[in-house]
């Protein structure tokens, strides 16, 4: 069992579909979407093995985001980066995945011992809005 760490701003901003124009309505969808679904949709789960707990970390303009059954929010106090790299030294123990593409981060959380998946894990690439 493991919990999914999700860096919000990092997949929300992975596609270019209008997302700038409302950063808490972009961060409300994804929550939304992994509430609905195996968070790690078709084949990704067996990658990552069974999730327990989905925890999607917000920032900035999406810090009133709020959770719901299934995916807890966690509003980072400053830097969301920080905040994922605080979650995966907690969850180290239980073991954890982390989304994002970010490089750094992605380096920080694997000296935790975090696996770590890109944003198409979780969102699928959308058509842009134009």
């Amino acid at each position: 069992m493991s919990v999914l760490i999700v860096d919000a701003a990092n997949v929300v901003g992975s596609v270019p579909d209008g997302w700038w124009r409302d950063r808490r309505g972009a961060a409300e969808r994804l929550r939304d979407r992994l509430a609905r679904r195996d968070p790690l949709g078709r084949g990704a789960a067996g990658e990552a093995g069974e999730i327990e707990e989905v925890i999607l970390v917000v920032e900035g303009a999406a810090r009133g985001v709020e959770s719901v059954p299934g995916v807890r929010v966690d509003p980072a106090p400053g830097s969301g980066d920080d905040r994922i790299v605080e979650l995966a030294a907690a969850h180290a123990e239980r073991g954890c995945v982390v989304v994002t593409a970010d490089r750094e981060l992605r380096e920080r959380v694997r000296a935790y011992g975090a696996r770590c998946l890109g944003p198409r894990a979780v969102r699928p690439v959308d058509r842009p809005v134009d």
